[in-house]
């Protein structure tokens, strides 16, 4: 085969924009680049600003460039027989069909491949398809970014590479991706059917080795059961007489070796010694450790010392994904090499991460697709990911973004488990994970892992006596949404669309026709069972969205929210005064319940009886998903149950909906007032050692709020309780600067009015640039961040400087982390929780701007019932508010400061930090940085000037 790699740059990307450069990168069929055409095009017309600011395409480049016509005679014989290939193809497709038409040419009538697709698929975990990322993720060369030669050439070695790696693809998986194709009308299915028959003849019969070939998928993985603890062949505990300070001064050594740059820092050292103090002890620890004190490892080698000495598992939790994979990819391999003994560190997450492969292979070989187009893109990606992941885990994939639905159909879950009877179950990811953390010396897992084992009653991780909890701040959070109930519109209508969408679309159609298919007289009774099914499911989703609707409609329209504002509404019920209607409500709800719990004994002796009789793999398996479809349907019914009643005084009750997508996007909440009760329950008085660390743990200087809010009284009281403040390597006062612009405009709601976005962009922007990018925005709701990202983004491409949005460009927030520090100028807009967990030391950051403060606001039903209570104890409600928004805030200004290097500045762009009563404990529990409030103008000036002075100094 002979490709033709295209690439064009024009005036615009409307199709009446004209060419101004053409690249073409002939591939011959011996894949050797062959030729490479270049030439500027003459358009006619003006370049505007934007795109020689782009391209670096001047007028003066063009002024004496051949037309169109002499290009396209030139290119046209180039185009002969050969298959065209493009980077994000039918952008450069388009402007070839109408150049040939203006210049009289026959159109192009060939294959067209699109390397984005190949991209995709054949490197499923890459974390950007941008072109100029790519290359240098592959050392491709590309000098010229967005002149066409350049990119024509970029593309072709790019597609050369994805060759290659269709070459190392075992021929089942090459099989597989053949037939997923075979019904698309398409030239990818072309180009795969080619392919497997070229690769058929060279390896009849021959796979490569380094694969596992099970059920016609070629998997990375072997049995999990094969895995056996770290230090099975060692006859002694390697740490038979050897203290901790022994231990340590072996790792300091591997450390300087392997680290020239490594220091030891005081507050390190403190926190090891006080981490292995409360582990000898068995005490419970609060310790905040500002950033850079090296707290991975500060509670790492306690954790791994003590786990192997005493043979006693370590379990340690953080609150997000992100700092969970960070430990995974950072410090965990670094310990690998420096602690003198094998030691195996397990990462366990929510099971909703891994990959249930009997639901992939059923989805695959039923074609189950809801949107065939972009599902069998996905599909095709997972299956060359199978052949390459050793985890499961979906955030090595880069799903795009309607690969999360996907995802949900596929994913392992409890409920529809088959447990030791599916064929699957020793190749099974989330088992795997299991018995790592089983045979693990050290476990990681997140907060809401620690809750989710507690309510499965200790079903879901290893047993343990030891706990280390990260992040510590957010543990009252995530216990009260785990402890407390929480029901989304959606949720409801997922399970009940599961089962039955229309007579063809759901599982109970899927069995509804298997049945008919066995024609036996059960088949036919349970066939008469489903059809009366569908009209009950039909009523409660139908009652369902009145329900809803009524629930929305007490949702008062904010005052505080500006004309037309669509923002995040939230109201509070009590369970004393309920609303007028409430009575209303509780009749539709009834008639869900009564309706529901008819479907359920309906469905669940159904699916008892065919289980049975039946005992075939395709058949077990849809009966599972049934099974625990209908399981979720009784669990969202006893929740909405709950809820309804009203009648707990110690929980708050709260709706919650968005103004733009109205009862779709209702949620309700039931939260426990008070968690502290179950914290010492399950964690104080249970657990031998507890460690709490964070950043942020102190209110004013004292630890006095975060141990009344956890329940860790009664241990401070008979002394099992210690606590530290680390004192921080850095001199804030000369690394960091906050800046406040006095004069901005104050925002409500969750939105700006266009006033505030134009200001919100204009300043943005002029601060980019002073800091050259390397600037991190954080927002509080994801439709302003979405209002900034398209203004911003125009106003910086000029400059060169990359506009990055979490939500906006595909890819996990680790993945986007990784473009930002990637790339030498740009801007990542994030909301607030995009900042826990993420590291990005040295140059890659200079500037932080925070957008709204990040606290719940006094009127939140948790700060409000929080507050109630405090104030029928006589406690000052700044305490609620403080704790959530300073710590939130201290922790941003600290992790802008990673290095005794690093310089940093915050620019807040909340007036309410200077107006409101609680604004100076925000400022009052900041670590120290200069602070200066001035009018908007003065602020670049101010950024310019402090920068420079780091630079001369």
């Amino acid at each position: 085969m002979k490709y033709a790699v295209l690439d064009f740059e024009t005036t615009g990307n409307q199709s009446s924009d004209e060419i101004i450069q053409a690249g073409l990168a002939i591939i011959d069929h011996d894949l050797t680049i062959s030729q490479v055409y270049r030439s500027y095009v003459n358009p006619g017309i003006p370049i505007p600003p934007f795109i020689t600011g782009l391209t670096g395409i001047t007028e003066e480049d063009v002024k004496d460039a051949p037309g169109l016509d002499e290009v396209m005679m030139e290119m046209v014989p180039l185009l002969d027989d050969a298959v065209l290939v493009g980077h994000n193809v039918a952008f450069d497709f388009n402007y070839l069909q109408s150049a040939l038409d203006k210049t009289g040419y026959m159109p192009f009538s060939g294959r067209i491949l699109d390397t984005m697709d190949f991209l995709k698929i054949f490197f499923p975990s890459l974390s950007t398809y941008q072109l100029g990322l790519v290359s240098q993720e592959f050392n491709v060369q590309h000098d010229r970014p967005h002149q066409a030669d350049s990119d024509a050439l970029a593309t072709a070695l790019i597609f050369l590479k994805c060759l290659e790696e269709i070459e190392q693809l075992p021929l089942l998986t090459l099989q597989r991706l053949s037939d997923l194709f075979n019904n698309e009308d398409s030239d990818l299915a072309w180009f795969f059917d080619a392919m497997l028959q070229e690769k058929q003849q060279k390896e009849f019969g021959v796979n490569p080795d380094g694969f596992t070939y099970y059920r016609q998928f070629a998997l990375q993985v072997n049995d999990w059961m094969d895995i056996e603890p770290a230090r099975d062949h060692m006859l002694v505990n390697p740490l038979k007489d050897v203290s901790f300070e022994q231990f340590m001064e072996q790792v300091r050594e591997q450390l300087q070796l392997k680290l020239p740059e490594y220091e030891e820092r005081e507050a390190q050292t403190m926190m090891l010694e006080q981490v292995m103090q409360v582990f000898d002890e068995d005490k419970h620890l609060l310790i905040e450790a500002g950033t850079g004190t090296g707290k991975s490892l500060g509670y790492l080698l306690p954790a791994i010392y003590h786990s192997v000495k005493q043979d006693e598992k370590v379990m340690i939790s953080t609150h997000t994904i992100n700092l969970q994979e960070q430990l995974r990819e950072r410090d965990l391999p670094l310990l690998t090499e420096v602690v003198p003994f094998p030691f195996q560190a397990a990462i366990f997450k929510g099971r909703q991460h891994y990959l249930c492969l009997r639901k992939f292979e059923h989805k695959i070989n039923r074609r189950d697709f809801t949107t065939p187009k972009e599902e069998v893109m996905t599909a095709a990606q997972m299956i060359v990911w199978l052949a390459q992941t050793e985890t499961g885990d979906d955030e090595e994939l880069n799903l795009g973004n309607r690969g999360g639905d996907f995802w949900e159909t596929v994913a392992s879950e409890s409920e529809s488990c088959l447990g030791r009877s599916c064929p699957w179950f020793r190749k099974c990811f989330y088992h795997r994970a299991k018995h790592e953390a089983g045979v693990a010396d050290v476990v990681i897992t997140n907060h809401s892992k620690l809750f989710t084992d507690i309510q499965a009653g200790h079903q879901l991780l290893p047993s343990y006596d030891r706990l280390v909890i990260d992040e510590a701040h957010h543990l009252e959070d995530v216990a009260g949404k785990h402890l407390g109930l929480q029901l989304k519109y959606f949720t409801v209508v997922h399970t009940l669309t599961r089962l039955f969408k229309d007579s063809k679309t759901g599982q109970l159609p899927s069995l509804h026709s298997m049945l008919q298919q066995a024609g036996t007289e059960a088949a036919m009774k349970w066939i008469t069972v489903i059809d009366g099914m569908y009209p009950s499911l039909i009523e409660v989703k139908e009652t369902w969205d009145k329900l809803s609707e009524l629930l929305f409609a007490l949702i008062p329209e904010r005052s505080d929210a500006a004309p037309g504002d669509p923002g995040q509404f939230v109201t509070r019920l009590l369970p004393d005064k309920k609303p007028k209607a409430w009575d209303a409500l509780t009749t539709l709800e009834n008639s869900i319940y009564i309706t529901l719990g008819d479907i359920l004994r309906k469905g669940e002796r159904m699916v008892a009886e065919i289980r049975e009789e039946q005992d075939d793999y395709g058949s077990e398996s849809l009966i599972t998903d049934i099974s625990g479809l209908l399981k979720d349907l009784a669990n969202e019914r006893e929740t909405l149950r709950f809820f309804m009643k009203l009648e707990d005084e110690n929980t708050v009750y709260w709706l919650e909906a968005n103004g733009n997508y109205r009862n779709r996007s209702l949620q309700i909440f039931a939260v426990p007032i008070d968690v502290s009760a179950q914290l010492k329950a399950y964690f104080f008085d249970k657990k031998k050692s507890v460690v709490m660390t964070s950043a942020t743990l102190t209110v004013d200087k004292s630890f006095e709020y975060v141990i009344e809010q956890l329940g860790l009284q009664e241990a401070a009281n008979e002394d099992r309780l210690m606590s530290a403040m680390l004192p921080s390597p850095f001199n804030y006062r000369e690394q960091a600067l906050v800046l406040i612009p006095r004069d901005f405009p104050s925002v409500k709601g969750s939105v700006g009015d266009d006033y505030f976005v134009q200001t919100l962009v204009r300043s943005l922007a002029d601060s980019a640039i002073a800091t050259k990018g390397r600037m991190l925005v954080l927002f509080t709701s994801y439709r302003m961040l979405r209002q900034v990202y398209d203004p911003l983004k125009e106003l910086l491409s000029d400059e060169g400087i990359t506009v990055i949005g979490q939500g906006m460009d595909s890819g996990s927030r680790t993945k986007l982390t990784r473009r930002f520090q990637g790339q030498q100028a740009s801007v990542l807009l994030g909301t607030s929780s995009f900042w826990e967990g993420v590291d990005i030391p040295g140059e890659a950051l200079t500037s932080l701007a925070i957008v709204r403060l990040p606290f719940q606001p006094p009127n939140h039903p948790l700060v409000e019932a929080k507050s109630e209570r405090l104030q029928r104890e006589e406690e000052p409600l700044h305490e609620v508010v403080g704790a959530s928004g300073s710590n939130s805030l201290q922790a941003r200004v600290r992790r802008l400061v990673r290095s005794s290097a690093d310089r940093g500045i915050v620019i807040v762009y909340d007036t309410r930090i200077l107006e409101s009563y609680y604004g100076k404990y925000f400022l009052y529990s900041l670590p120290g940085p200069k602070m200066e409030h001035m009018t908007l103008s003065q602020m670049v000036p101010r950024i310019s000037e402090w920068l420079n002075d780091d630079e001369e100094s």
